[in-house]
């Protein structure tokens, strides 16, 4: 998402480099990162001051504006050498030249956690931010670290343990051939119906195959938007609003297929189902979701903080509750053994428990000091 910074500062990248990550050079990241900061490239005629950094290093963009907020301030990697600087306008231009040739540069020496810290809030895990030198040989093991840096690290079980590696391959596909986020995005929109279609009609396999390819481009998306510095706030809204919409409109799907099925089958087949009250069990998929997600909304609106980052058993039970993909185990598991019925039982039932396990956490904070209410990631 852009940040515009107050005016002021104007930026530069000092050097070059061909060498290319993500399907960019680094120089045409750093002009990237300029741009979605608000940051005027550097004049002729100059401005109050620059923010110089290196091309031949790959920063996290967290960095760069923290520099253009902190002026006199000096970047140094973990050997102490400067990597890019917020220079006055009188000085940028012999401060470039010494950054350029490796030479020392005066002002306060600050390295990347001490510029920003390690705790990256807004994807819930502690982790030194991205600053790493770049080079013909190491180009894969930068990409790599950039691609570690784009992922969340407080999420569910399958897309922090299953996910990770073919995401990184099809994001690496996707940035070659100058697929975008959002092109993405639209083709797990399009299986978001395909899914729902299938599992209304009864047939749960292939809609379980539709709606598993969905949730990998869900990772994709996120991380390509990432790595290439392509994220837009409509992407952000269109990402996010189809995560937080879709998963009810799956299991009331999926429960009007079971039902179709059951009334399909001849009596004497019926194999034993173990839905007596669908209403109830589509009250309790539709609500519990609904509800859940309101929690951790006032969660965050009360607290300042993410549910799910406050302690590590928040963290731990953020892998496993009532979300998509945990649900979509459930599922899968119930269709492999014939018994798509108890599969959403078991959805409806988790999502019961889930919601009485964020009710608590809700209470817990709610009588615990304020001053104590901060993530176990930050400190």
């Amino acid at each position: 998402m852009t940040n515009q910074l107050r005016e002021g500062p104007q930026a530069t990248a000092v050097g070059a480099s061909d060498v290319r990550v993500w399907g960019m050079s680094s120089t045409a990241r750093l002009q990237r990162i300029f741009d979605r900061l608000g940051l005027a490239p550097q004049s002729p005629e100059g401005g109050s001051s620059v923010v110089l950094a290196h091309a031949g290093w790959v920063f996290d963009q967290a960095l760069i504006k923290a520099l253009a907020d902190r002026p006199g301030a000096v970047l140094v990697d973990a050997a102490g050498d400067a990597v890019a600087a917020h220079a006055d306008a009188a000085s940028a231009k012999a401060m470039a030249a010494a950054l350029e040739a490796g030479k020392a540069v005066p002002g306060e020496r600050l390295t990347a956690v001490e510029l920003i810290g390690a705790y990256n809030s807004a994807l819930r895990k502690r982790e030194p931010p991205v600053l790493e030198r770049l080079t013909a040989q190491n180009g894969r093991q930068v990409e790599a670290r950039l691609f570690q840096g784009s992922y969340k690290g407080v999420t569910d079980l399958v897309t922090k343990y299953v996910w990770p590696a073919p995401a990184r391959i099809v994001t690496r596909w996707c940035a070659d051939a100058g697929i975008t986020p959002n092109q993405v995005t639209m083709a797990s929109l399009a299986l978001v119906f395909v899914a729902l279609w299938l599992f209304w009609t009864g047939h749960f396999g292939w809609g379980l195959v539709a709606a598993w390819i969905m949730t990998f481009l869900d990772t994709v998306d996120g991380k390509l938007a990432r790595v290439t510095l392509n994220a837009s706030p409509f992407g952000n809204v269109f990402d996010h609003g189809i995560d937080l919409i879709h998963p009810p409109f799956w299991w009331w799907a999926w429960l009007v297929g079971v039902q179709m099925s059951f009334h399909a089958l001849p009596a004497q087949c019926l194999p034993g189902q173990v839905l007596p009250t669908p209403e109830l069990v589509l009250w309790v998929l539709v609500g519990g979701y609904v509800a859940q997600r309101i929690l951790e909304g006032i969660f965050l609106a009360a607290f300042k903080l993410e549910m799910h980052a406050w302690r590590p058993f928040d963290s731990f039970f953020r892998l496993i509750t009532a979300r998509r993909n945990p649900n979509l185990i459930l599922l899968t598991l119930a269709s492999l053994v014939g018994r798509p019925d108890i599969g959403i039982v078991a959805v409806a039932v988790w999502t019961a428990l889930s919601l009485v396990v964020h009710l608590l956490q809700c209470l817990q904070a709610a009588l615990t000091p304020r001053a104590s209410l901060t993530s176990w990631l930050a400190r």
